[in-house]
């Protein structure tokens, strides 16, 4: 029941904050926009350290490896997985004109949401390979852990469905429609997770490798995405506050909880 409710709560912050499409009238302040981006990326990056690197490199080391070495390449190869897929699938960011991945007729709302879905996915990830090191037991990752960053990932993911859905709205689709778009970009979160827990769940020695493929994944959203959106035109400075609170209350939240 643990796991079940850990799996769901990420993909249910992005419900509820696809529902705020119903509940605000206008567009996002740029503003608060800004802070949201910032605070989510804050967010990103103290789970990759946290709940994910340094976890790996603890794992390594109790198996014996040399801990620095499945912490690297998982990483490195995390990156490279996310720049393919950035690559390859057609997707449109958040006040960009130009849409990347390989050319196609998608419309902009979809391409839009495909954006959001993209980044959706290494924290999927991230959620699934901690839940699977706690099944596993005897790797130092503990439920409550686990559970902590499901729950640090729901909190980020709570502005960014807001972020997709009132876009959305602005482009003339209607609430309902913007709001089970912006929480279906959220869906390959659980599915993600339980794929992983399933290709990680009885092979524990290569939990470290998928600890920091994940963080890798995570941290090429943040710095390709997230902080570039947080950080475009005026007030870059609130997106930057938005950094340290998102990244304060997830270490917070692995610390005490993990």
């Amino acid at each position: 029941m643990e796991i079940f409710l850990g799996l769901a709560i990420p993909f249910i912050g992005t419900m509820l904050g696809s529902a705020m499409v119903f509940l605000m009238k206008n567009k996002i302040n740029k503003k608060i926009e800004k802070l949201l981006l910032g605070f989510a990326s804050g967010v990103m990056i103290a789970a990759s350290i946290w709940s994910l690197l340094m976890p790996s490199i603890e794992m390594a080391k109790n198996q014996g490896m040399i801990e620095w070495i499945p912490a690297t390449v998982g990483f490195l190869l995390g990156i490279f997985f996310l720049l393919i897929l950035d690559s390859i699938i057609p997707h449109l960011h958040l006040h960009a004109d130009k849409p990347e991945g390989i050319k196609s007729k998608l419309e902009k709302t979809t391409m839009m949401v495909l954006a959001v879905t993209l980044h959706n996915i290494p924290e999927g990830m991230a959620v699934g390979v901690v839940f699977a090191g706690a099944i596993a037991q005897n790797t130092g990752i503990t439920i409550a852990g686990a559970i902590a960053l499901a729950v640090g990932i729901a909190i980020q993911n709570f502005p960014e469905g807001a972020i997709i859905s009132m876009p959305l709205k602005s482009e003339g689709v209607s609430k309902t429609k913007a709001f089970l778009y912006g929480t279906l970009s959220g869906i390959v979160e659980p599915i993600g997770a339980i794929i992983t827990i399933a290709l990680t769940n009885h092979v524990v020695p290569i939990l470290p490798y998928f600890l920091s493929f994940a963080a890798g994944a995570m941290i090429y959203v943040v710095v390709e995405e997230l902080i570039p959106e947080a950080q475009e035109g005026e007030h870059s400075n609130i997106g930057t506050i938005g950094v340290a609170i998102g990244f304060v209350i997830m270490m917070i939240l692995d610390i005490a909880l993990g």
